[in-house]
């Protein structure tokens, strides 16, 4: 099981709706147009190849990265939740920072 960010800039505002309903059924949000992946590179590419149908290369853009399995993971800038509370849809390691 590995990790990926994958986010979009999609120029249509139904497109746009569209791609993000099929983000949310599939991977975690972090932001409005930034999703974690957690899974395997055959559920990414099946991901990837669904948003890809809706989408228009021509005006919109997709970008997925691969975070390293051992890497630094930190958060910065103000807490998403109160202190105390861990969402535990994301990795154990994203929520244990001070």
């Amino acid at each position: 099981m590995r990790s990926w960010v994958i986010g979009y800039d999609v120029a249509d505002p139904k497109r746009l709706n569209r791609v993000h309903r099929v983000m949310l059924n599939r991977a975690t949000p972090i932001e409005y147009s930034i999703f974690l992946y957690c899974g395997t590179e055959n559920g990414l590419d099946e991901c990837l190849q669904s948003v890809s149908a809706l989408i228009d290369p021509r005006a919109d853009d997709v970008r997925c990265y691969p975070l390293p399995q051992r890497g630094f993971q930190e958060r910065i800038g103000r807490a998403t939740l109160p202190a105390g509370i861990h969402w535990t849809a994301l990795p154990a390691s994203w929520g244990m920072q001070a």
